[in-house]
């Protein structure tokens, strides 16, 4: 094998060629990103650096000499326009390259408010690539008034990061309640209740109509007929996972870009890795929208199309940064029908389905995050009493 090209050059995109040469690939090797930065860490962008705490240059993955070194070739600001499965070539704006093996790594990008009902306006931002925070942060003034359209955590993330800045901040959840596809009514009140006591004027079952203005946003108009002033707007709507280029060349998709157990695509020669591809997940699929998971992931595509043949087992953890809270979340919610609210010296919610536990969201309780990621991936469940009775050391439950 000559040439492994990898198309996205984000997180997974990173991981993978940097996996390559430590498990000693030594042919040709592309990253082809279409943003002008060489690989940057996102989780920072809407949080740290927005607040200013945090450098440009700190948030690469890797300096530039990194990848000349280790004779990585990174073909930035360039966008793949097509893929030939059966002629092995990827074709861009400057030309066409064939490649041996070639790795998927395009994620996930932002849903966008319609056009017609002011998508478009200046001053309406997404939350994604660092050039969407650098045109969003002169105006996060203070006394600036903010909507935040969606109530999931890239929304609060905005939210909390706006009300450090002094700006006046509205919250809009068409939903009865905030992290409504994520998370249980336990964490979503507990976060409700700490971003009010912050300040927030959280609508809840508050559809958007429309935003106003002419050229640049003003305010909003809401589903009855209410009206929110607003100088800048955030969208936070969710995001669809990159499968354009896969679809164009008749890759299967399903949930994003479909892949095996080993990262292959259903197209000989294509893998894929994180936020853009499902993968076997029990009796279904599931795709998962994370840095652990794009880094994890990047890993063993990169060992296998080495030969290593061993299946990708994901082991889900998450976390949300709000103010002074730190969300850590370990495993998967899917299918719980039981939270036991652990009140002790700090916080944290764990889902049951019957007897077993799924997941734990802790709340400055690193303790009770690292103690439930440890349960789940050994397939224990502690009683649910036990985790409930506050009185009970944590170490315990192991």
């Amino acid at each position: 094998m000559d040439h492994i090209a990898v198309v996205g050059a984000g997180q997974a995109g990173a991981s993978l060629v940097e996996t390559l040469r430590k498990e000693g690939f030594d042919g040709r090797v592309t990253l082809w990103g279409d943003e002008a930065e060489p690989p940057y860490q996102r989780p920072p962008l809407s949080k740290a650096y927005l607040l200013g705490e945090m450098t440009r240059d700190r948030l690469q993955l890797r300096p530039a000499s990194y990848y000349e070194d280790q004779r990585i070739e990174l073909r930035l600001n360039t966008r793949i326009t097509a893929i030939d499965p059966a002629a092995h070539v990827l074709t861009h704006a400057g030309g066409q390259e064939t490649w041996d093996a070639l790795v998927l790594a395009t994620g996930a990008s932002p849903r966008r408010l319609p056009a017609d009902i002011g998508g478009d306006l200046a001053n309406v931002f997404s939350v994604r690539t660092l050039a969407d925070i650098d045109a969003m942060e002169p105006a996060f003034a203070p006394n600036a008034r903010l909507l935040v359209v969606g109530g999931g955590y890239i929304g609060l993330e905005a939210a909390a990061v706006a009300r450090k800045r002094g700006m006046a901040v509205t919250l809009l959840e068409s939903a009865p309640r905030l992290l409504a596809r994520v998370s249980s009514a336990e964490t979503a009140a507990w976060f409700a209740e700490r971003h009010r006591a912050e300040g927030v004027d959280i609508r809840l079952n508050a559809a958007l109509e429309r935003l106003n203005g002419e050229t640049t946003v003003t305010g909003a108009t809401l589903a009855d007929g209410s009206q929110i002033a607003a100088d800048v707007v955030v969208v936070g709507i969710g995001v669809t996972p990159g499968t354009a280029l896969a679809q164009a060349a008749g890759l299967e998709c399903d949930n994003g870009i479909a892949v095996d157990a080993l990262g292959q695509t259903s197209a000989a020669g294509i893998w894929a890795a994180g936020d853009c591809c499902s993968f076997p997940h029990g009796a279904g699929r599931m795709r998962l929208e994370s840095v652990p998971n794009a880094i994890e992931q990047a890993q063993a595509v990169a060992r296998n199309i080495l030969g290593a043949a061993t299946p990708y087992v994901a082991k889900p953890w998450f976390w949300s940064d709000q103010y002074d809270v730190k969300l850590q979340i370990a495993g998967l919610n899917t299918g719980f029908d039981d939270v036991v609210v652990r009140a002790a010296e700090a916080r944290s919610h764990w889902y049951y389905k019957g007897d077993t536990l799924l997941a734990v969201d802790a709340m400055n309780d690193p303790r009770a995050y690292m103690i439930g990621k440890r349960l789940i991936e050994a397939g224990r469940s502690p009683d649910k009493s036990a985790v409930a009775d506050p009185d009970t050391p944590i170490k315990s439950l192991l």
